[in-house]
């Protein structure tokens, strides 16, 4: 009971210092600006820290390492898959989309196109791909409670969602984008303290050797030397090599389209630092999966046969808190019992640092683009516009309670590959084309939008991960979403990025090219100076 209420107090704390930082936020903070890109006033380094915060979600901390201790190398993938996207966001997306936008990834669209249809379509793909991100940090949050506080009951858990959810909406509401960054910085700057005192607990049990650390992961998993090897999870046939090409597709693509990452370009004063956030956010991301590498295999290394099982029934979720509570000591001890709710405490703070910006990213998007933009166009006052935002925070966050609760069974990190999918179909294509290609036009991005959006999702429903995937042999559980007697996957692939993103670019090429738009290719020549020098990024970009 001692320990119980130790892990509870360090989890309740840091619960109370984001809460904190969120009402001083709330009084720097008075108006548009402040609100959806805290006044624009973050540095390079602090932006870096928050994209980093922002990034390195329930999905890397939680979900890499378990997808690591349960599928060794294949799992390690996700790592670099995540990794190389800073690079695809750096080189084509970062400095181009602060300079020519202004709240939202549809300013940067609609400032040569049609407003109506295009802010629609962007609008509507922001939400979507928010929400499956957001149902990843929320199973995540109901696995770590559940572990920290000693929670069995199913109904306790679904409680756990709950209160996640409405602490991100309290966070958006109160803090606005200034709040939710700080809340970021703080969160990265745990994280990467945290993961950093694991990492050299477990390297200490192996007196820092690698190889003897991957010996003992290999020799303790069953699988021997395949542990260490390519093909344990996408090298069975042909079909799960096919879906791991599709899997890191998705994955180098993604990051580019994210909206909550997007969105945090236009919070630095300048698109040099932009650039430097960017830096920053792939040092620091860099870093850090290469500690899930060590966070991983350590938990196949060192976590017993009960544990394992613990671990594989939470999908991967509870490996690196589980770790942390061998490596202090073990269950009952007093080193296991602090760590464990250090660990499990940062993970949670990651996670409300998380679900706050993609809360934000999508009421935002809901409030400027729809409501404004598109039902108002653009007659609704400021006041009025951050109203819509705070209430479309709350339907946002209850939506993503609903569906979290049935989806508690999935591996954080893949739910979050499936909205890189999504996001890499309906957004970077059109985000590409617009910047790069004068003759892109109104209906090309809302095809491009609108196609690689319903074939991603489309195909996601007709996936293995909504029917047909049976039962597990060791747990009992249904593997799937609906229940065994359903089955409509006749897609085979459980991501279906190498089909929904070639298919969205063609449709942005097929859209473009069968109609003609004159003031799109008028307005490009302004868009092409504006993204490339800067000039006229502080005005509005509306017309």
């Amino acid at each position: 009971m001692d320990h119980q209420f130790l892990t509870t107090g360090l989890f309740l704390a840091v619960v109370a210092l984001t809460v904190g930082i969120t009402f001083w936020a709330s009084r720097q903070t008075s108006g548009a600006a402040d609100y959806y890109t805290g006044g624009r006033g973050f540095s390079g380094l602090q932006n870096g820290l928050a994209i980093g915060g922002d990034y390195m979600s329930a999905a890397s901390f939680l979900g890499i390492s378990g997808a690591i201790a349960l599928s060794g190398y294949d799992g390690f993938l996700y790592s670099v898959g995540f990794l190389v996207a800073w690079l695809v966001a750096l080189l084509l997306v970062a400095e181009m989309l602060r300079n020519s936008g202004r709240y939202t990834m549809a300013d940067q669209l609609a400032y040569r196109m049609k407003q109506r249809p295009v802010r629609t379509a962007a609008a509507t793909s922001t939400i979507v791909v928010s929400i499956f991100y957001l149902l990843a940090q929320m199973v995540g949050a109901g696995a770590l409670v559940a572990l920290l506080l000693g929670i069995d009951s199913q109904a306790a858990i679904n409680f756990t969602i709950f209160a996640v959810g409405v602490l991100m909406v309290f966070y958006v509401t109160v803090g606005g984008m200034k709040g939710t960054t700080w809340v970021q910085i703080v969160k990265a700057v745990l994280l990467m303290a945290g993961s950093a005192l694991i990492v050299v607990l477990v390297l200490a049990q192996f007196n820092f050797n690698l190889s003897e650390l991957l010996g003992a992961a290999a020799s303790n998993s069953g699988q021997g030397q395949a542990f260490l090897e390519p093909g344990l999870k996408y090298g069975a046939s042909t079909t799960s090599k096919i879906d791991f090409l599709s899997l890191g597709l998705a994955l180098v693509l993604g990051t580019a389209g994210l909206p909550h990452i997007l969105i945090r370009f236009y919070t630095t004063p300048t698109s040099r630092d932009a650039r430097k956030s960017v830096l920053w956010a792939i040092g620091l991301i860099g870093t850090f999966y290469l500690f899930t590498l060590i966070l991983g295999f350590g938990a196949a290394a060192l976590l017993s046969g009960d544990d394992m099982e613990r671990v594989s029934a939470s999908g991967g979720n509870l490996a690196s808190p589980l770790l942390a509570e061998t490596v202090g000591g073990g269950a009952g001890t007093t080193g296991g019992a602090i760590l464990l709710a250090v660990i499990a405490a940062v993970a949670f703070a990651t996670i409300l640092a998380v679900v706050a910006g993609l809360t934000l990213t999508s009421s935002a998007s809901l409030a400027h683009d729809l409501y404004n933009s598109v039902w108002r166009k653009g007659q609704a006052s400021e006041k009025e516009e951050l109203k819509v935002a705070r209430l479309a925070a709350g339907g946002i966050g209850l939506v993503a309670i609903i569906l979290a609760i049935p989806a508690q069974k999935l591996n954080v990190a893949f739910l979050v590959a499936l909205a890189f999918a999504i996001a890499a179909s309906a957004n970077l294509p059109s985000i590409v084309f617009n910047v790069f290609w004068r003759r892109f036009n109104t209906r090309g991005a809302v095809w491009s939008i609108y196609g690689g959006l319903i074939s991603s999702v489309g195909l996601v429903v007709f996936s293995p991960i909504m029917s047909g995937k049976g039962v597990d042999p060791v747990s009992g559980k249904n593997l799937s979403l609906l229940p065994t007697s359903i089955d409509i996957s006749w897609f085979p692939l459980e991501n279906p990025g190498i089909v929904s993103i070639p298919l969205g670019f063609l449709l942005g090429y097929i859209g473009s090219v069968t109609s003609k738009e004159p003031e799109a290719e008028r307005r490009y020549n302004e868009l092409e100076v504006r993204a490339l020098t800067g000039a006229g990024s502080e005005a509005a970009v509306s017309h």
